[in-house]
């Protein structure tokens, strides 16, 4: 290991020295805990760099880093220098923080841990996810980027992110998550991710339950801002879709046009509602809701002056990369994973799943962490499949062997379990069922550990 390596692994040791929730078994959104006033008091110690540069801000509980990846990716294709932060990574620390699709460099993390040092111990008490964030704004500003996209890591009115003073605000689908720190009803989870709406600045949201939309738009209306609504004042068409990607056109309702041109550039502009089709490489028909919102997002900020014209939009969408989202791994043997870790999102995945291999056995990988809806999830995803192979991540958080047995039993499916997550990709696999499909769910970290997993086993083979 180099010096550079070794330091950034000294700062990565540095940065988890301090609280993080994310590792937290038991966690109650409290004052003392939750509140901007630290991160602030850090902001302005750097002189408050997320205000160099357009901020595109992301909350919601499913979806929010496919639409932000997409976002981004437009912005990219388009010619603007683009700053990415997202939460969590997959294989490397640095991907949270992104310039034009790529992580910063090592040497450039390093550098950016020095410089806040002095600044986190004067303040005291802070998080590892407020200190990474002010490192992403630090970054983003010495990159000289010229917009940013940032996704919120947990709710939206007291996350870290939410010292911004958005261009928009993007809203995707709203379900039931974390509920011992946002609420147990859909309502107060709708309205802490609100909190992210800013008085005046627009706000774009994907379709939701009437429970929570109305919460959206009482926040909207409270803050003067203008709320568009994907399935509402945008609608989408699916024209076809394989393994390879999905295409799709997105239409307006008349009522949308204005005689106003200034309120025509703010949307949709005649020229493009419709017979423009899309092509996205990612699959399952929440990321068609997901892609019509970076495209009304996109148009959003066409009226507030960003240059981003028609294939630029199409471009960037074709080009999206976002792995762990029932991303194909392998097609012989069969191979899918997802990041879905609540009921909903659980629906969707089992809705994708009947849609792109209908009536083929399923054996499923499936870890979770141990807050998570684990009886939804099974409830949604065990019926459709043939066994399940029961493993957990190396999360702190992660739900034991024994807890995830005793929910499964009630299933007519065969039950396996694997101590480690290499294990369970091989129980899958040998004896593989035939015409069957692998599919790991239940988390991100376990999705991402078997695409790990699955890219060494492939790397070996041909080795």
């Amino acid at each position: 290991m180099d010096k550079n390596e070794k330091t950034y692994q000294e700062n990565l040791d540095y940065l988890y020295t301090f609280v993080d929730y994310s590792l937290t078994r038991n966690l109650q959104y409290s004052p003392e805990k939750f509140n901007l006033d630290r991160m602030r008091a850090l902001a302005e110690e750097l002189g408050n760099p997320q205000n160099a540069y357009p901020v595109i801000h992301v909350a919601g509980t499913k979806g929010k880093g496919s639409t932000a990846a997409m976002i981004a990716s437009v912005l990219i294709a388009a010619d603007y220098r683009t700053g990415f932060y997202i939460s969590p990574h997959l294989q490397d620390f640095a991907e949270r923080i992104q310039v034009n699709n790529e992580p910063i460099p090592h040497g450039a993390f390093n550098q950016l841990v020095e410089k806040i040092k002095p600044a986190v111990a004067r303040i005291g008490k802070l998080t590892t996810f407020e200190i990474t964030t002010a490192l992403a704004f630090e970054a983003f500003r010495r990159q000289h980027v010229d917009v940013a996209v940032v996704e919120t890591g947990l709710g939206g009115r007291l996350d870290s992110t939410n010292i911004v003073n958005p261009v928009l605000s993007v809203i995707t689908s709203l379900s039931m998550d974390h509920m011992k720190i946002l609420g147990n009803t859909l309502e107060q989870i709708s309205a802490e991710k609100a909190g992210i709406i800013k008085p005046g600045i627009p706000v774009v949201s994907a379709p939701q339950q009437p429970n929570a939309l109305a919460v959206l738009e009482e926040k909207a209306e409270n803050q003067h801002s203008t709320l568009t609504v994907v399935g509402r004042e945008v609608q989408t068409r699916l024209l076809k879709h394989t393994l390879d990607g999905q295409w799709f056109e997105l239409k307006t309702p008349s009522s949308m046009n204005s005689e106003k041109e200034s309120e025509k550039s703010s949307l949709f502009p005649s020229d493009f509602k419709e017979g423009v089709d899309f092509f996205i490489p990612l699959l399952g028909q929440h990321q068609v809701d997901n892609a019509a919102l970076a495209v009304t997002a996109i148009m959003q900020l066409r009226g507030k002056g960003f240059e981003i014209n028609d294939r630029a939009i199409q471009d960037g969408l074709a080009q999206v990369n976002w792995p762990c989202r029932f991303e194909v791994l392998s097609r012989d043997p069969c191979v899918v994973i997802d990041s879905a870790h609540n009921r909903d999102s659980a629906h969707k995945l089992r809705r994708a799943m009947e849609d792109y291999f209908p009536g083929r056995p399923v054996t499923l990988i499936f870890g979770a962490s141990e807050d998570k809806d684990i009886s939804g999830m099974f409830a949604e995803l065990l019926p459709i499949c043939s066994r399940v192979i029961l493993t957990r991540s190396t999360h702190p958080r992660a739900a034991d062997l024994n807890s995830l047995i005793k929910s499964a039993g009630s299933y007519s499916c065969s039950i396996i379990s694997a101590g480690t997550i290499e294990i369970a990709l091989e129980f899958s696999l040998d004896p593989g069922e035939p015409n069957g499909v692998v599919l790991a769910a239940g988390s991100l970290f376990v999705a991402a550990a078997v695409r790990s997993a699955w890219l060494t086993r492939k790397s070996t083979n041909k080795a």
